[in-house]
């Protein structure tokens, strides 16, 4: 199983990275994978879609920048992982930048006609941690991943969000929050276990 996560924090090491490693690892603990994190904060060139209507006839962003080399690596996914903080009730800038750049994938699909992977049974994931203890706090998160993950050909699995964490290292300090990172990604591995 390959599995990638798409880290959308500019903060390394923080709250949403020390989710996304907690799942990753329970579901490594018992599935054999391949993992991969890719760090969108470490790009030194990730540019916006420019919408120029570039991708519409070959379904391929015309922009190269960093973010090229990752449309093969979603491609190959098994299991997608977006990984955020929430700002202003969304994801991070860096996150949405790459996801408005996956408006090539949406021309492969609805403009081109392209199916890609679809009886892979392939699963999308977002784990999304915020300050507050909003009850709407996620839900333009939400709504945006699965978005992404259609427009990609990825069956939208599931979420896991954690509310009042900010400090950097406050999720560490959670056991409660731990512990349900550790069951989510043994209920995810199950899953895949049973394909």
């Amino acid at each position: 199983m390959n599995i990638v996560v798409i880290l959308g924090s500019p903060r390394k090491k923080g709250n949403s990275q020390t989710l996304a490693e907690t799942v990753v690892s329970a579901i490594t603990a018992s599935h054999q994978s391949s993992v991969e994190y890719l760090y969108l904060h470490g790009m030194k060139d990730l540019n916006p879609c420019l919408g120029c209507g570039g991708c519409e006839k070959t379904g391929m962003c015309v922009v190269k920048d960093d973010l090229i080399e990752l449309y093969q690596k979603v491609d190959e996914a098994d299991i997608i992982f977006l990984v955020t903080p929430v700002y202003f009730y969304g994801p991070t800038a860096q996150l949405k930048t790459l996801i408005d750049r996956f408006q090539a994938r949406w021309s492969r699909k609805y403009l081109l006609h392209q199916r890609f992977r679809r009886n892979d049974k392939r699963r999308g994931y977002l784990l999304a941690t915020a300050a507050t203890k909003g009850d709407k706090v996620f839900d333009p998160c939400i709504l945006i991943a699965k978005s992404f993950f259609d427009t990609i050909d990825v069956d939208y699995g599931d979420d896991m969000v954690v509310r009042s964490v900010d400090e950097r290292g406050a999720l560490k300090n959670n056991d409660e929050e731990l512990d349900r990172a550790r069951r989510f990604g043994k209920e995810i591995a199950r899953t895949f276990e049973t394909r």
